[in-house]
């Protein structure tokens, strides 16, 4: 499994995000985890960037709705403790399957 974390410079919520997703993935040798800088809002739809920062689980942004463009903007996340910058714990254990 790949588990991409898209971001853009002076994304105050990146490292809690990766944070996250790296302490979920410890020790599981089939879990690859990669940071990817987008460098311009051009560059956002390719990337599949729905907000800042976007996590994609083997290429799939398991959090975006249904046809969600693509976002040069912070990202926020609504879990069980409120709206946050980055997807709860649980959120992302459910999502990578773990």
């Amino acid at each position: 499994m790949e588990v991409r974390i898209l971001y853009f410079d002076d994304c105050p919520n990146v490292g809690l995000a990766e944070q996250r997703v790296r302490d979920l993935a410890a020790g599981d040798p089939e879990i690859r985890v990669v940071r990817q800088r987008v460098a311009d809002p051009s560059d956002a739809e390719a990337a599949g960037l729905h907000g800042s920062p976007t996590i994609l689980i083997d290429g799939v942004d398991p959090f975006a709705e249904p046809g969600t463009e693509a976002s040069w903007a912070c990202r926020v996340f609504v879990s069980a403790d409120g709206v946050q910058g980055a997807p709860s714990t649980e959120q992302l254990r459910e999502a990578m399957g773990r």
